[in-house]
């Protein structure tokens, strides 16, 4: 019996922490603006800490890597492996809206414009991968560039030799300091994400019901379904029986960590420790795991269907014709894997949406009003998904 609560100690204060929170929203919105700021403190410390995590994990797991044939086995590994997570999830969403239809979904009388941006495309894909100042890198707003940023530097590390053996040192070490600064915040999660928790039920719960209830209702139905049996099963793929069991007994900390936040970012020192746990070596999970966070969104894959399965219901047109469906897969990607790693991507990808398929402006709030919503499940499933995927590159690079 120790030994249990020893083992599952941390996640039994994180659900304490979450279910007071959760009575709290409920039961006293009106205290919900007191207790937020911890909540708040707490994310902050998280950010701050992660992004230097992220730095230090990918250029160590880089230059720690022996053979250059390895190294480009993995990636090619994890990309495949990202593009078939994403459009397995894309399919399969199709699938839940053509065999139970929403029905009575109409358009919104209110419409959300943003502010006009006057970069050209070149400057904006420029933006996307590069940053103008050293400090901006270190910055979660600019993770896709930190991450290209890490890749040459761990890449540099290695192709310097033994010249380069103190840097290689210098970033193992701070990887290593870096986790550790990481578990000592996380003790404070119970407290920090059950606050946030009750901010998150008091201001979202009661916008769950009324016009946005069905295309809702079959988002987290399906999502839930895939959540549990398509993760199984690629759990079974990756290891068999043992990865079965070596999954479920270790996601339960990320699902939590990422129902209460969120955030696929602040989740991912929740993942590593997953992944660790599993036995996943860390020459692939300081890799895919970062970079998933930012590249690899299998519930962002199921909303930007569900999202343009909505808009096409508002303007009475039909989705499921062929051309529409591949051009749905095609932004699909784009929005879980592109989008993923620019700050405020979604809305980039709904404006692409809308673009692609000329969609009159109306639709334009209820799809981005769907994205708000079903941000807290579209989270565990990006953010867990990468411990999974994590599991299924380990299967077919043996390090």
């Amino acid at each position: 019996m120790k030994e249990v609560l020893k083992n599952y100690s941390g996640i039994i204060l994180l659900l304490l922490g979450i279910t007071v929170g959760s009575v709290i929203g409920i039961t006293a919105p009106g205290f919900v603006e007191y207790i937020k700021p911890l909540g708040d403190i707490f994310l902050n410390l998280l950010f701050v800490s992660v992004v230097p995590l992220v730095f230090f994990a990918v250029s160590n797991s880089i230059a720690s890597l022996e053979q250059q044939s390895k190294f480009g086995k993995i990636i090619l590994t994890m990309s495949l492996t990202f593009l078939f997570f994403i459009l397995t999830a894309a399919v399969f969403t199709i699938c839940a809206v053509y065999v139970f239809p929403v029905s009575g979904v109409s358009g919104s009388s209110e419409i959300i414009t943003e502010t006009a941006n006057n970069d050209t495309w070149g400057d904006r894909i420029v933006g996307f991968f590069t940053v103008g100042e050293f400090t901006a890198l270190f910055s979660r707003q600019n993770m896709l560039a930190l991450l290209i940023f890490a890749f040459l530097t761990g890449f540099s590390a290695r192709k310097a030799g033994e010249k380069g053996e103190p840097f290689r040192v210098f970033i193992a070490s701070g990887y290593e300091v870096m986790k550790e600064l990481l578990l000592l915040i996380m003790k404070l999660a119970p407290i920090g994400l059950g606050a946030y928790f009750a901010y998150q039920v008091a201001t979202l719960g009661p916008q769950l019901f009324g016009f946005y209830a069905k295309p809702l209702g079959l988002y987290y139905i399906a999502g839930i379904i895939y959540f549990f049996v398509f993760f199984t099963l690629y759990a079974f793929m990756a290891d068999g029986q043992r990865g079965i069991k070596g999954f479920w007994s270790n996601a339960a900390y990320p699902t939590l960590t990422a129902l209460s936040t969120c955030s696929s970012f602040a989740t991912m020192p929740a993942n590593l420790q997953a992944a660790s746990k599993i036995g996943i070596p860390n020459s692939i999970a300081n890799l895919v795991i970062p970079i998933g966070t930012t590249l690899h969104k299998n519930g962002s894959s199921m909303s930007s269907i569900i999202k343009i399965y909505v808009a096409f219901l508002i303007i009475g047109k039909d989705f499921f014709d062929p051309a529409n469906l591949l051009l749905a897969l095609g932004i699909t990607v784009f929005v879980s894997i592109v989008a993923g790693g620019i700050p405020n991507g979604g809305y980039i990808g709904e404006m692409l949406m809308i673009s692609v398929y000329k969609l009159p402006q109306e639709a334009i709030p209820a799809v981005m009003i769907i994205g708000t919503l079903v941000d807290p499940l579209a989270t565990v499933l990006n953010a867990v998904g990468d411990v999974v995927a994590a599991m299924f590159v380990n299967r077919f690079v043996k390090t």
